[in-house]
């Protein structure tokens, strides 16, 4: 078999599997209009229709079906020889791309690079800081970190952290002036810092719950902010209440210069979790670093 036919072959296998032309692309690496041409290249070579395809959905031909059920098998077994070869190999090597928010980013992936750059000196980490919620097969990423509440069913997921939750604060010069909120709703009459999640044009609303149902207020306030550092600051200096994580927040709470709010209301949800693509076959240099994280595991 001559590599591009393999290449079709494989081609074929992807869209099939991910039943979208730009999610199997994404996956292969290569630009969509090239993987049209290759689906195009095989059925010609085969003199058959394999797909049938239209703007909205994607379906085997009866030729399609029949390719497929001995393609699969032959793939599979190829897979495992790759794999095993990999895994005979003591210094892993290549490409791992990790989509990550800047706060895991700050709080588990940094810490790390200095030990994993020492173990893995062959592997090159290309990682987007983005807070953006991506997909990550078709951003053509190996990887993410997310919490867990947001996770595809279709990903294999590792925990990274513990539970986390979110919690108001504010400063006791604000409080002073202000007064203290007793429930979500008394927020409605408090100057909040409102947050813009990055690539969405709506305002985040703040999450609460109570007794297992969770329930949002959208608050009101001075500032509106796309980086919720900004909104910290803005909190420490009295401008009004902020809301964010915990585990952030808690120096400033320990220094007292935030006081907690609603901590009643603040239930906790699953943390950060580094997920990828749920498939048989890892490449050698991405395996290496999942392990990695699961083994540096903050829980």
């Amino acid at each position: 078999m001559r590599g591009s036919e393999f290449a079709r072959l494989r081609a074929f296998a992807a869209v099939v599997e991910e039943q979208n032309f730009a999610r199997a692309a994404a996956r292969l690496r290569i630009a969509p209009p090239t993987l049209s041409q290759m689906i195009r290249e095989l059925e010609e070579a085969l003199g058959v229709r394999l797909l049938n395809r239209t703007t909205r959905s994607l379906s085997l031909t009866a030729p399609g079906q029949k390719l497929l059920v001995r393609l699969k098998p032959a793939m599979a077994e190829m897979q495992a020889a790759m794999e095993d070869a990999a895994s005979l190999s003591d210094k892993p090597a290549g490409l791992v791309k990790l989509h990550t928010p800047a706060q895991p980013c700050a709080m588990l992936i940094e810490p790390l690079l200095g030990a994993f750059h020492a173990a893995y000196p062959d592997i090159v980490l290309d990682i987007t800081v983005d807070d953006a919620v991506t997909n990550i097969v078709e951003g053509g990423f190996d990887a993410g970190i997310r919490i867990g509440e947001l996770l595809e069913q279709d990903m294999v997921a590792i925990r990274l952290t513990g539970d986390m939750r979110q919690i108001a604060v504010a400063a006791p010069a604000y409080l002073a002036r202000h007064g203290v909120p007793e429930t979500p709703g008394d927020l409605l009459a408090h100057r909040c810092i409102n947050w813009r999640p990055p690539g969405r044009s709506g305002i985040y609303n703040w999450e609460f719950g109570k007794e297992g149902r969770w329930f949002a207020v959208a608050v009101g306030g001075p500032l509106l902010v796309s980086h919720r550092e900004v909104a910290l600051q803005a909190a420490l200096q009295g401008v009004g209440i902020a809301f964010w994580s915990e585990h952030i927040l808690r120096p400033y709470i320990q220094a007292g210069q935030l006081v907690p709010l609603l901590e009643e209301f603040s239930p906790s949800f699953p943390g950060w979790h580094l997920y990828y693509p749920s498939q048989r076959y890892l490449p050698g240099a991405v395996r290496a670093f999942v392990d990695f994280c699961r083994d540096h595991a903050v829980i």
